[in-house]
């Protein structure tokens, strides 16, 4: 136990950059492998009516098409009974039961696609009757679920511009940059990434995970440990001040803590406390500061079956709330349940016997994440500041946007354009956020407003100059929304910093003005606003002030309402007052969620096509179009057309910049394109095509001058041997080689990356078990013919030398010595038509093995081959001479493990893409120093687990060559921990070495989740603890392992406990760094 004393003033924030890119990176890997990396089962949203429910399940739909949910995961959006609020507690209970009763569903018609989301709205759950199925089994059904539960309803008035898509689903296009053809990231999308890392603290045991749709919460949800049998709410520290408008936990004295975080258990609840109540409830912390409730809640164990059983027998008691129009709170309410000291006060509220009766056995926990970094969004200046503020560096100002030359408009730099197309001849000012519009020519947006879903028609012809300019001033918002019933979308306007609950009694303003002025200046009463009925709050939110009429009409009015002409225009003035008119509280109930969301997807669409449209047209395919088809595709059959007219471009590609561009990238456009069609016969026809281009290419790259080398070597060594077939002598030569370790830079050495980008690799030549592990030996003979043997057993014998041709079958066990003999022209010899050849091969390593066996093998086997004829055995040609027999045996692959084995000791090698294709190897002078602790502190691990190298290949390859932006950042990043890795190990600085293994291992499984598995997953798990650095060696997927020890005493315990623990069948390999030739 430890005193909260001990909580220090100086933790730092989380990173928002790094926490960000390491949940993302988690996310991902969950959703393409979900059985290695476990993801939520269900993901539910309330919403606060069945027609925003149907907008969250289209959008949670296009989460799982873009990869932001697994397709295994249910998803559902819950509304609020006949969409009249109940509040966040009763509605939690409204969607657990809501929950339950699609898994009852699922259960009984036994669907084999009972993972998979239900689309429709669910409200009749949230109306029917549970009388019918007995509780027991639902809560049965529910317990062993791990469940995010996202409160995104309600109405939000002080964003009110986010009240249509649900403020949930605002963009926030964070490291946008880093995928520019993808989506656009949502708020939503960054808080899926966040949770996703905090699905491991319930393990295997089932609970609910309970956030909201208005803060961003980042911090390390990696090391979240959750108590038994408990619900928890996650705190941070927050100075005073701040938390007098928030809600405050107050924690026991004692608990378990460390560097990260604490866990006390909550002994009371504070809501928007002055500081007296924070003293008189000992809710200060010794450094001054007190917890900030995060509103973010898990329940686990026993408590979250109390709470599965209190939901799924609440409909009784909402059907109470209806009927006395009473809301019961998540955060003030339910919680209270399970903290003693808020009992009494929690009986006279709604519900209150009735949660203490059900919840009140369990306890609540702080989970007090001290590097919490909080960012609301609960105002409009808030999504502007956190847009750009000191978050600023990680935001994509242009996404999916089409906008005009800088010579025909002015657009600041600093403005953020998503979604949007811009006609020539607009302005849009400093820190702007247009997004999901299309702004046509003579309108101006100031500095630091916002625009959503605005589209502004076109003026066709040379009217179009001298039409009606409209002109948003600075802070101000401006968005358009369909209504039901009706064919003109209203456009809705105020200022940014107008707050529509103030009323007009209370500061309350409009377009910054407050409202007597707005009044008096537009010569209108408070009448034509709000009525001649008495009411105590005349705010923005219910004034119907804004009209319903023509598009022009409209915008003429918004500037009249705003003041920015004429406010004694007469004509004006009528215009509005005889005209419909509708308020912020009407318009949110008069949405055409429907109309809207189909807007949007269509307007998403028509800008993917004219990007799509202009990469096929006049660029050289930079852009991914696989994942712009996607959005086209939300056309359904209109999109499907639209990516059939794209095909009809296709022939011009290979025609267009042959120079430049690859006939393998081409080919690979064609395929995407097949694929968006569905043409899948032509796409399996093509995809050979894609092959076929990829090998012709690495060979025109590696073969360049061989012709000319080869003949020269030829003739040299017919000369040199024309008196053997007079007098023979034998010959015998015998190659051993090292195997390779990569620290980093693996796949930037794999065509066609190394073919049209540098790359770099760090590795390492070491022996195993005191001994170089392969070889050959070749020796002539006098009897002609060829004779093979290998370790295995396997024995050929052939003839004539001269017969070996490609291609060679895949399964043929001696079709690497085949490809040597022919790569080094060694068939063609007329030394051997008298005689012959013995050679013997073999690899003392573990089948699978990821060191780069079968490349240095060939290297072994082409430089014995070349000695024996007196030809070039350099390590250069030997490398090139490799490249080429990967290419001829139909493996592909790198230059990497060749040079990994044929060069001694550690090496930085780099490479310049070209004809030919050029290597630098450059040997690092390892001191006595460095060599002595790596060989102390890096254990070198056989996992047992069995490598496919080459399907990871396959599908590295295919996303490199669709243009896949995360996988090209990621080789990037790997090329230069590779130069890190080199500045590291030349200071001696081992540690950081371990940094980099971690960070080019994380990366890896970004390229390909697959390169490891759950038993890896759970060796890494247990060595991490005496670990800096850790990775499989090679592509992955098995083989080998790397882990770096933090001491030579950590890497002597990290050793016998791997040993000794029967769970990993594994062998430790005494090893040494192989220093010469």
């Amino acid at each position: 136990m430890e005193n909260r004393s001990r909580r220090g003033l100086a933790r730092s924030k989380a990173d928002l950059a790094t926490a960000l890119r390491r949940a993302w990176y988690h996310l991902r890997l969950s959703v393409r492998d979900p059985t290695r990396v476990r993801t939520w089962d269900a993901i539910v949203l309330t919403a606060a009516s069945p027609e925003q429910a149907e907008l969250y399940n289209w959008q949670l739909n296009r989460a799982k098409r873009m990869g932001r949910i697994a397709p295994s995961t249910i998803t559902l959006a819950v509304p609020d009974p006949h969409g009249q609020r109940i509040g966040s507690g009763a509605a939690t209970l409204n969607a657990i039961f809501a929950l339950a009763q699609h898994l009852h569903h699922l259960s009984l018609i036994d669907s084999p696609v009972a993972g998979s989301s239900i689309c429709n709205s669910i409200s009749s759950f949230s109306e029917s009757s549970n009388h019918e199925i007995l509780l027991v089994p639902l809560v049965e059904l529910i317990r062993k679920k791990h469940t995010l539960l996202l409160h995104a309803g309600g109405d939000s008035k002080r964003v009110p511009w986010a009240n249509p898509m649900g403020k949930v689903f605002l963009p926030l296009p964070y490291m946008a940059e880093d995928d520019p053809d993808g989506p656009v990231p949502l708020l939503f999308d960054h808080i899926l990434a966040i949770a996703s890392c905090a699905r491991q603290a319930f393990q295997n045991e089932g609970g609910m995970f309970i956030m909201t749709g208005d803060v961003l919460p980042c911090f390390d949800a990696f090391s979240m440990v959750l108590p038994e049998d408990a619900a928890s709410i996650v705190t941070v520290p927050i100075t005073l001040d701040i938390a007098s408008n928030h809600g405050v936990i107050v924690a026991s004295k004692f608990g378990s803590s460390n560097d990260k975080c604490s866990v006390f258990l909550v002994e009371n609840l504070l809501q928007k406390p002055s500081i007296e109540d924070l003293g008189d409830h000992n809710a200060i912390l010794d450094d001054g500061r007190t917890l900030l409730d995060t509103g973010i809640i898990a329940v686990k164990g026993k408590a979250w079956v109390d709470l599965a059983m209190l939901a799924i027998s609440s409909q009784p008691l909402i059907s109470g709330l209806l009927q006395n129009k009473r809301e019961m709170s998540l955060y003030e309410d339910l919680v209270a349940a399970w903290v003693p000291a808020k009992h009494e006060w929690l009986k006279p509220h709604p519900l209150g016997e009735e949660l203490v009766r059900a919840l009140g056995k369990q306890q609540m926990f702080s989970y007090c994440a001290y590097d919490l970094l909080f960012l609301h969004f609960g105002t409009s200046s808030e999504v502007l500041d956190h847009l750009n503020g000191t978050a600023s560096g990680l935001v994509g100002r242009r996404h999916l946007c089409s906008i005009p030359a800088t010579t025909v408009s002015d657009i600041a730099a600093s403005a953020i354009i998503i979604s949007s197309k811009i006609a020539p001849g607009v302005s849009i000012g400093e820190e702007s956020l247009v997004y999901d519009s299309s702004i046509s020519t003579g309108i101006q947006i100031g500095s630091q407003s916002i625009v959503v879903g605005v589209n502004v028609p076109e003026i066709p012809g040379p009217a179009a100059e001298n039409s009606f300019r409209f002109m948003l001033p600075d802070r101000h918002c401006l968005w358009e929304v369909p209504l039901v019933g009706r064919t003109e979308r209203v456009i809705v306007y105020c200022g940014l910093h107008d707050n529509p609950k103030n009323s007009l009694s209370k500061d309350g303003t409009f377009c910054g003005k407050p409202w007597k002025k707005v009044i008096g200046d537009l010569r209108i009463h408070d009448t034509d606003l709000w009525g001649t009925k008495e009411s105590k709050d005349k705010c923005l939110w219910n004034a119907t002030i804004f009209p319903i009429l023509t598009y022009s009409e409209m915008l003429q009015l918004a500037t009249w309402l705003m003041g920015l002409n004429n406010q004694e225009d007469e004509y004006l003035l009528s215009l509005w007052r005889r005209s419909d008119r509708i308020s912020l509280e009407e318009l949110h109930r008069a949405i055409d969620f429907s109309k809207m969301w189909l807007g949007s997807a269509n307007h998403q669409a028509d800008l993917a096509t004219g990007i799509v449209v202009a990469c096929l047209n006049f660029g050289l395919l930079g852009r991914n179009l696989s994942q712009l088809c996607q959005e086209i595709l939300q056309k359904g059959t209109g999109g499907v057309e639209i990516c059939k007219e794209f095909l009809s471009l296709c022939p011009n590609l290979e025609t267009q910049n042959p120079q430049i561009l690859p006939k393998s990238r081409a080919h690979q456009v064609h395929l995407d394109l097949l694929r968006a069609c569905n043409e899948e016969q032509m796409a399996a026809e093509m995809e050979q095509k894609v092959w076929a281009a990829i090998a012709d290419e690495t060979a025109a790259a590696v073969r360049y001058g061989f012709k000319e080398n080869i003949c020269e070597s030829t003739h040299k060594a017919s000369t040199s041997h024309g008196t053997i077939e007079q007098s023979f002598h034998s010959k015998k030569v015998k190659v051993e080689l090292p195997v390779r370790v990569d620290f980093v830079g693996g796949w930037s050495d794999t065509p066609p990356w190394s073919l049209e980008r540098s790359g770099c690799v760090l590795n390492m030549a070491i022996t195993l078990g005191g001994s170089l592990p392969i070889g050959t030996i070749i020796e002539t003979t006098k009897t002609p013919g060829l004779f093979i043997n290998d370790d295995a057993g396997n024995e050929l014998y052939i003839d004539t030398i001269s017969s070996i041709t490609p291609p060679f079958d895949g399964n043929d066990p001696f079709r690497l010595v085949k490809s040597a003999l022919f790569v080094t022209d060694v068939i063609n010899e007329m030394t051997f038509q008298s005689t012959g050849l013995q050679i013997k091969t073999w690899a003392n390593v573990p089948r699978g093995s990821g060191l780069g066996t079968s490349s240095i093998l060939s290297a072994a086997v082409v430089k014995a081959l070349l000695q024996i004829t007196d030809g070039d055995d350099s390590n250069e040609n030997v490398t090139r001479l490799v490249l080429v027999l990967e290419q001829v045996m139909g493996t592909g692959g790198g230059w990497q493990d060749q040079v990994g084995g044929l060069y001694p000791s550690i090496k930085f090698t780099s490479s310049f893409p070209g004809i030919p294709l050029r290597l630098q190897v450059n040997p690092l002078l390892a001191s006595p120093q460095l060599v002595k602790e790596l060989q102390e502190r890096l254990l070198v691990v056989f996992t047992g687990q069995v490598r496919l190298a080459h399907q990871v290949l396959q599908k590295v390859v295919i996303r490199y060559l669709q243009r896949d932006n995360l996988l090209v950042s990621s080789i990037r990043r790997l090329v230069e921990l590779a130069k890190i890795g080199r500045e590291a190990l030349m200071n001696c600085d081992i540690d950081e070495l371990g940094d980099i293994m971690l960070e080019a291992w994380r990366l890896h499984q970004e390229l390909d989740p697959y390169c490891s598995n759950e038993f890896v997953d759970k060796l890494f798990a247990f060595a991490d603890p005496c670990c800096c650095g850790y990775k499989l060696v090679g592509a992955g997927g098995g083989g080998f392992a790397l882990m770096l020890a933090k001491t030579a005493e950590s890497a002597q315990k990290l050793r016998s406990l791997i040993t000794e623990n029967p769970e990993f069948d594994v062998k430790v390999y005494d090893w040494e760094i192989y220093l010469h030739n």
